[in-house]
Formats: C-alpha cells, sequence, structure tokens
C-alpha cells in the first residue's frame, strides 16, 4: 500500500466534494471536533448524527475525520488529551491503562467489546480523557472550519471562473 497515492487520493477526494462551502465548513469542524476528542469507537456515528442533524456535509465531516484520527495519530493524540487532562482535572490517570485500551480499540475488536473497554476504564479515567479531548479539539476544529472555509471559496470562485470562460467561448 503506497501512502502517499492514499494520502493524494483522499485529499482529491475531499476537494471534489460539491456543495456550500459553509456546510463543507461546518462539516469539517464537525469531522475535526469529534475526531480529536478520544472517543475512537464513537468517531463515525458521531459524526454522521451530527452532521445530519445540523444539516452539514458528511463526507466533510467523515473526511477530516480521517485525516485527523488515523493509525498514525491515535497514540499521539490520546497522549496529550491525557497529559492536558491530568493537569486541568483533580484526577490522575496513568498512560499504562489507556495504552491498554487503545492497542485493544486499534486490534480490531468488535463495536461491542470496544464500548465495554472504554466503559471500564472507569468514570475518573473518562473525564480525564474527555477533559483533554474537548480542549484539545476546540482549536483543532476552529482552525480546521476557517482553513476548509477559504479553502472551499476559492474552489467555488475558481469554478465560477472557468463556468464565465467557457460561456464566452460559446
Amino acid at each position: 500500500m503506497n501512502l502517499t497515492r492514499l494520502q493524494k487520493f483522499y485529499y482529491l477526494k475531499f476537494l471534489r466534494i460539491k456543495g456550500d462551502p459553509r456546510s463543507i465548513a461546518w462539516g469539517s469542524f464537525i469531522g475535526a471536533l469529534i475526531g480529536t476528542m478520544p472517543v475512537m469507537p464513537f468517531h463515525t456515528i458521531s459524526i454522521i448524527a451530527v452532521c445530519v442533524l445540523t444539516r452539514t456535509s458528511t463526507m466533510a465531516g467523515l473526511l477530516t475525520s480521517l485525516a485527523i484520527s488515523n493509525p498514525f495519530t491515535y497514540i499521539p493524540i490520546y497522549y496529550v488529551c491525557l497529559k492536558i487532562g491530568n493537569f486541568l482535572t483533580p484526577y490522575e490517570a496513568s498512560w499504562s491503562s489507556i495504552s491498554a485500551i487503545l492497542n485493544a480499540l486499534i486490534s480490531g475488536n468488535e463495536f461491542k467489546e470496544s464500548v465495554q473497554l472504554v466503559t471500564s476504564l472507569g468514570s475518573e479515567v473518562i473525564i480525564v480523557m474527555l477533559t483533554g479531548g474537548i480542549i484539545l479539539a476546540i482549536p483543532a476544529a476552529i482552525i480546521c472550519y476557517f482553513f476548509t472555509l477559504n479553502l472551499f471559496l476559492k474552489i467555488r470562485e475558481k469554478r465560477r471562473q472557468r463556468h464565465i470562460l467557457r460561456d464566452k467561448r460559446k
């Protein structure tokens, strides 16, 4: 599997999303927000549900989440969430418990088993991880929103210019 080719494929798939730039940007915001949160077994379901409820671009949300939360970034995201959560909450979670659960989630367990593993962490560890995740996710999602909005406004303008040029030739 050629990673650069796969990366280019998803990048082009993202650029070819049709729709209102604001809807695409909000979908991207939702994908970045949920994709950065340490709720791995619920990413896809949550993104689809929130995007459908808010009538934003589900495809943009899913592709953004895939770009942010993938096998190369799971461990750094969870580690940073743990550190931020430990700093901001009165609770203390250990990396050993998080890494054991993370390894089980990455190994491809069934959804029911993944949910049981996450809930077995205990409420204190979940609070630590979600607090760190929210603090990490909000700036990432805001940056992603403005980047995507700017990108798709430029793409829309280029398409409009090409359309104008095509009409002038006729």
